[in-house]
């Protein structure tokens, strides 16, 4: 195991990544505690932590410029119930590939005001029932769970799954019970669940990725296509060229009607102006 000291900090690499974002890259090296980042001095918007060995995803010293923190293949079992204190402008947290069981473990999350992109692909954590949905109850502020949009109506079923103490304490309670079954030879899923599952991205894939990255026309869709070029885990509604153009149309569709009904409501609350659909979104902003 390698300790992750100012001196490693220094010597790893860093470089403006494809959304020209300052990372620094500490991928592979062992680490099984984070330490010391404070040697950083918050000069980052991007950490990559990824294929290390660390179990608690806590110790950050306060750095108010970080906005994404991958940590793809780790051992990560525990979350600092106060990150956000932390790390106030964190966006973006990729947790692919570690150890999360019990949807508790995700509360401490609740904490960071400005997440919108949750990736807990391959976590048994994944496996607990109404799991999606407890997560999106619980962060409400995010807009992409394991590179699926989060839809409003989503978020109207968890807001009536958990519109009770008791309710939520009872999916607690069920989670803590509920363990994964390993089958040696799984039965082959629906068609629907094969159609939704994460795949590894092909090379041809992972070409047209960079080529849409340099195309994407928001910053949305640019952090997503990243995650996604990071993660090494592409989604089957995850639109690379024309193939899901229905998809794209249903998607957009929504996000109209959605849009439509809270700026109707919002211009009656605050009585202000009807925003034009050209406005600048919540990341541009950011």
């Amino acid at each position: 195991m390698v300790r992750l000291t100012a001196d490693l900090i220094w010597k790893s690499p860093h470089f403006f990544n494809a959304i020209r974002e300052r990372e620094l890259d500490l991928r592979g090296n062992k680490i099984p505690v984070i330490e010391n980042l404070g040697a950083t001095e918050d000069q980052f918007d991007t950490i990559d932590l990824s294929d290390n060995e660390i179990v608690k995803l806590e110790n950050f010293p306060y750095l108010n410029r970080l906005g994404t923190l991958l940590m793809n293949n780790n051992r990560i079992t525990r979350i600092n119930p106060n990150i956000g204190e932390f790390l106030p402008k964190l966006h973006t947290l990729i947790i692919t590939s570690n150890r999360l069981t019990n949807l508790v473990e995700i509360d401490p999350l609740a904490s960071l005001p400005k997440l919108k992109f949750l990736s807990l692909l391959e976590n048994n954590i994944t496996k607990r029932p109404n799991y999606r949905l407890y997560v999106i109850h619980k962060l409400k502020s995010l807009r992409l769970l394991d590179f699926r949009k989060v839809k409003q109506k989503e978020r109207l079923e968890a807001s009536k799954l958990f519109a009770s103490q008791e309710a939520v304490e009872q999916v607690k309670k069920e989670s803590v019970k509920t363990v994964p079954v390993e089958v040696a030879a799984p039965a082959e899923e629906p068609k629907e669940a094969q159609a939704s599952k994460p795949v590894a991205p092909t090379p041809e894939q992972i070409i047209a990725i960079k080529a849409a990255i340099v195309n994407s026309q928001t910053l949305e869709e640019v952090a997503r296509l990243e995650q996604a070029l990071k993660s090494g885990q592409l989604p089957a509604d995850l639109n690379i060229g024309d193939h899901d153009v229905t998809a794209k149309k249903e998607d957009a569709k929504e996000d109209k009607m959605v849009t439509d009904s809270d700026d109707k409501a919002n211009k009656v609350e605050e009585n202000v102006p009807e925003q034009t659909p050209d406005g600048p979104t919540d990341m541009e902003q950011e």
